[in-house]
């Protein structure tokens, strides 16, 4: 049987029947393989990491954690996972091969969250985050790189609003499940369900391992032997180094997500009680993961016909805002239903357009040669980033208040938004 090629790359089987050849051309052409296998891929990785991270301060509440070592542990792995992205990025690049190096990524994120089942204090929960987000460090960049080599340059914005899209509906369905195990499983202890659902992570978590293995295809380059680490880092073009400075003021106040449900539950734990509050917390964050799964592909259309740094700014400045109206909430002790759901819809939508931006502007700045360092050095000054902000936000919370922490984060977001929107300039 003969084969013609498509415009779009693919294979076309000449006795195909007419109508599934018709809806091969209808397809649009960046909407291939490894795109549509890598959202399939995190949309279970998501679920899985999102299931645990959505009653994680819930369990620590249980097991008596207080809220400033859940920002240390938070900003800690963050910051172990920057430098393994750094380093991951350029060997990718020196070796011209990056799909084993993801696949083993996805398999240490996908099974280390499950230590935490048997935590009785911080120590265990901090070993499988920190394993668990080396995993994510290894992954991240490389998998960025293969996303903005998959498509043309005029399509990336939409393929990484898809890729986000996929992302966050696990992150959807996995607090979903985690807050239908809470109310659901039985108790024999106050943190019994909860261990349930870090072993029931597993089960997502492998499935992620599964997908990208079988689904994603790699074309291998020749590799860039005589890379060397400082070199590759000192030829990134310095409008990309510019753009950088701004993402990591930025990054400085954007605090981990987990610090605003642990907010929510201490906000509503007065009057509904800890294991409640830490329901509704969880189920707040679904109002944030799904404003986020909505918002991905919109924003990364918008982002191919538009310029996505005067985005990225104004998505900048709505995280900001979310900050200051965080910290509104603890000084007027607001724990309306409401108002909490509009703060996590706000988060849900800057985080929307900082992580499809963050993804498509460097393919923009940096050339393919270099991609994996470029995509590695925007995952270290986030990193960097998270440690600082996690771990600002987590001692003004105890040492002060969590409205001056909250404020604190504001004022860092707003200044990187500024120096995005004046290194566009």
């Amino acid at each position: 049987m003969g084969s013609e090629l498509h415009p779009s790359g693919a294979k076309i089987l000449s006795g195909e029947p007419q109508n599934l050849r018709a809806a091969r051309q209808r397809r649009p052409a960046w909407l291939n393989r490894n795109v549509a296998g890598m959202s399939v891929t995190s949309f279970f990785s998501d679920a899985g990491h999102e299931m645990v991270t959505a009653v994680l301060p819930g369990f620590l509440g249980v097991i008596g954690v207080p809220a400033g070592v859940l920002g240390w542990i938070e900003g800690g792995s963050d910051a172990a996972a920057s430098f393994v992205k750094l380093g991951a990025g350029w060997y990718s690049d020196r070796i011209g091969s990056r799909k084993a190096m993801v696949t083993a990524g996805y398999f240490l994120t996908g099974t280390a969250l499950a230590l935490f089942a048997a935590a009785v204090s911080w120590p265990l929960i901090l070993l499988g985050r920190l394993i668990a987000w080396i995993g994510r460090g290894i992954r991240a960049p490389l998998r960025d790189a293969m996303l903005s080599d998959s498509v043309s340059p005029d399509a990336r914005g939409k393929a990484f609003g898809l890729h986000r899209a996929g992302d966050t509906l696990g992150a959807v369905i996995g607090p979903l499940i985690g807050v239908g195990c809470l109310s659901l499983l039985p108790a024999s202890s106050a943190s019994g369900p909860f261990r349930i659902i870090f072993l029931f992570s597993l089960v997502p978590g492998l499935a992620s391992v599964a997908a990208f293995a079988g689904l994603v295809r790699e074309n291998k380059s020749r590799g860039q032997k005589g890379l060397r680490f400082w070199g590759a880092l000192s030829n990134l073009p310095y409008p990309y180094r510019r753009f950088l400075t701004g993402v990591g003021v930025f990054g400085l106040g954007d605090f981990s997500h987990t610090l605003l449900i642990l907010a929510a539950t201490q906000l509503l734990a007065p009057e509904r009680g800890p294991v409640a509050a830490a329901q509704w917390a969880a189920g707040l964050y679904v109002i944030r993961n799904l404003f986020y799964a909505g918002a991905s592909f919109p924003i990364g259309f918008l982002a191919d016909r538009i310029s996505k740094t005067k985005l990225l700014a104004a998505g900048y400045l709505l995280g900001a805002c979310t900050a200051m109206a965080t910290s509104a909430l603890f000084v007027f002790h607001a724990s309306r239903s409401g108002a909490l759901a509009a703060v996590f819809a706000a988060a849900g939508f800057y985080i929307a357009m900082e992580d499809a931006l963050e993804g498509a502007i460097p393919a923009d700045l940096v050339p393919s040669g270099l991609r994996g360092v470029g995509y590695g050095v925007m995952g270290t000054v986030n990193g960097v980033g998270d440690l600082a902000a996690s771990a600002l936000v987590g001692t003004l919370w105890t040492a002060v208040s969590p409205a001056a922490a909250f404020g604190a984060a504001a004022l860092l977001m707003l200044l990187g938004a500024a120096l995005v929107l004046r290194n566009h300039a």
